[in-house]
C-alpha cells in the first residue's frame, strides 16, 4: 500500500484554513487522483487559542515553524506565514535542508529570495513549489512551467492585484474618488497590513517578477522591477479616459530584449474592448504570449481562501503523484542574470495636465511635445476655473525618453500647473 503524504501547514490564516478544509472535504478525491491519501501531521501559527471556525485539536501543534518543518513525521512543508524574511524564510530553509519539499504561497519571499532558495532546493534534490503565490487561483505558473515549456515566451502582461483592480473598477462605477475607496477596502480586509505592498504595486511587482523569471529562464531581480503605484489616478482620469475609449489598469509588463529585460508595473491604459478592459472587480488575468501558441488568456480568482487554497493543493497534488520540476521550470544554476532594460517600445500615451488661464498656454504645450519628437493624435479641453483648464492629450506612438523630455520641458514653462499625469496605452 502507498504510504499517504505527511504535511505540516505553518500559518492557519484565511488560506491555511482553506488547506485543511479542502483535505478534509475532497479527501477521497485527492486519494483517487494522486493513488494516496494526504495527512496533516503537525501545524503551527502565531496563537493557538485563536477561533479560526473549525476544530485543529487532532493536529501536532508546534510553537515554533522551524521545529515544524524539521520533523521527521513531515514530508512536505507548507509555509503560508508570508513576510519575506523572519520566520518564513528560516523555516523553508530548514525543511530544505531538512530534506523536506516545500510548497509556499509566499511572493515576497521568493521575489527577494528566490535564486538562493531555489538552489538549494535543488542541489538537495527537493521541490520548492509556489502555484498559490502568484495570481490566486490562476494556474499560471503551472502553464508557464509545463503547458508552455515548448514555447519561447515573448511577453507577459497583466492585473495582478485584485485590490488595486477592486478600487479602479469601483471608482468607475460609483463614482467615489480614490480614499473613500481605499477606506472601503480597508474595512473589507482587503489590504495588506502594509497597504502600500498593494496600492503601491509592490504586491504586484513581486508577482511579475517570479513569472519574468520563469517564462524567459533568468533570475528573480524584484530590484530591477519599475514600479508606480494608483495613488495618483484621479476620478478625472477615470472619466476622461473613458471618454477616450478606455480603462486604467495596474498592468504588470515583461518581456525580454536584445537591450535586457523589461520589467515594469504601473498603471495603464487599456482599450476598453478588450479582455483586460473588462476586467472588473478583484479579478486577476495573466496574458501569456509564446512565438508558438500565440497569446494565451488566463482569468480567475486572485485571492481568497478557496482560490489560493486550490492553488497550493494543485502542488500538494503534484508532489503525492511523483512530479518533480525544477523550481522556475529550468534548472536553477543555469538562470542567467539579466540585464535590466527600461521599455523602448513605442506606444501611444495619455497626458493629462491642467493649463494656466494665459494666452497662448496651449500652443506652447504642443510646441514643446513637437520639439521632443512627439505627435499629438487627439485632444480635449474641459471645463475650467478661474485659473487652469484641464487638458488631455492622447499621443501617437512615441517613446517613454521623448515623454520624459517633454515632461522636464514643460516644468521649465509658466503655463503648466502642477505635474502632469502621464499613462502608457497599451493596445492589447
Amino acid at each position: 500500500m502507498t504510504q499517504p503524504l505527511r504535511i505540516a501547514i505553518a500559518g492557519l490564516g484565511t488560506v491555511g484554513i482553506g488547506v485543511i478544509k479542502m483535505i478534509r472535504q475532497n479527501a477521497a478525491l485527492i486519494e483517487a487522483r494522486t493513488g494516496r491519501t494526504v495527512e496533516i501531521t503537525g501545524i503551527s501559527a502565531r496563537s493557538r487559542d485563536k477561533d479560526r471556525g473549525i476544530s485543529l485539536s487532532g493536529y501536532n501543534w508546534e510553537d515554533n515553524p522551524v521545529t515544524l518543518a524539521t520533523r521527521d513525521d513531515v514530508d512536505v512543508f507548507v509555509e503560508l506565514m508570508g513576510g519575506s524574511d523572519g520566520p518564513a524564510k528560516a523555516a523553508t530553509e530548514a525543511a530544505l535542508a531538512a530534506g523536506k519539499d516545500v510548497v509556499t504561497a509566499n511572493k515576497a519571499m521568493l521575489a527577494l529570495h528566490g535564486q538562493p532558495l531555489a538552489e538549494q532546493a535543488e542541489a538537495a534534490g527537493q521541490v520548492l513549489r509556489f502555484e498559490a503565490a502568484v495570481a490566486g487561483g490562476i494556474p499560471v505558473v503551472k502553464a508557464l512551467t509545463e503547458g508552455l515549456a515548448g514555447n519561447e515566451i515573448t511577453r507577459v502582461v497583466g492585473v495582478m492585484n485584485g485590490t488595486c483592480n477592486y478600487i479602479l473598477t469601483r471608482m468607475e462605477a460609483t463614482g467615489q474618488g480614490y480614499n473613500v475607496l481605499f477606506d472601503e477596502c480597508a474595512q473589507l480586509g482587503y489590504l495588506e497590513a502594509d497597504p502600500n505592498l498593494d496600492v503601491g504595486g509592490i504586491d504586484a511587482g513581486h508577482k511579475l517578477a517570479i513569472l519574468a523569471s520563469i517564462a524567459f529562464g533568468t533570475q528573480v531581480d524584484f530590484d530591477a522591477m519599475e514600479l508606480e503605484g494608483i495613488q495618483r489616478i484621479t476620478l478625472e482620469d477615470i472619466a476622461q479616459a473613458a471618454d477616450m475609449g478606455y480603462k486604467i489598469k495596474l498592468l504588470g509588463v515583461a518581456q525580454l530584449t536584445g537591450r535586457g529585460l523589461e520589467q515594469r508595473m504601473s498603471p495603464c491604459l487599456v482599450p476598453n474592448t478588450s479582455p483586460l478592459g473588462q476586467l472588473d472587480g478583484g479579478t486577476n488575468m495573466v496574458v501569456l504570449e509564446g512565438n508558438h501558441v500565440g497569446q494565451i488568456v488566463l482569468r480567475g480568482a486572485g485571492a481568497g481562501e478557496g482560490p489560493t487554497a486550490s492553488a497550493v493543493m494543485s502542488d500538494i497534488i503534484d508532489i503525492a503523484r511523483g512530479t518533480r520540476l525544477s523550481t522556475f521550470g529550468q534548472p536553477a544554476t543555469s538562470l542567467t542574470s539579466a540585464t535590466p532594460a527600461r521599455a523602448v517600445t513605442p506606444a501611444p500615451y495619455y497626458l493629462r495636465m491642467k493649463l494656466m488661464d494665459k494666452p497662448g498656454a496651449l500652443a506652447k504645450v504642443a510646441a514643446i511635445l513637437g520639439d521632443c519628437g512627439v505627435s499629438i493624435d487627439r485632444m480635449r479641453q474641459y471645463d475650467h476655473d478661474d485659473e487652469a483648464a484641464p487638458v488631455l492629450i492622447v499621443t501617437h506612438k512615441t517613446t517613454r525618453a521623448d515623454i520624459d523630455a517633454a515632461l522636464a520641458a514643460f516644468a521649465t514653462t509658466d503655463v503648466v500647473h502642477g505635474a502632469p499625469v502621464t499613462l502608457r496605452i497599451e493596445e492589447l
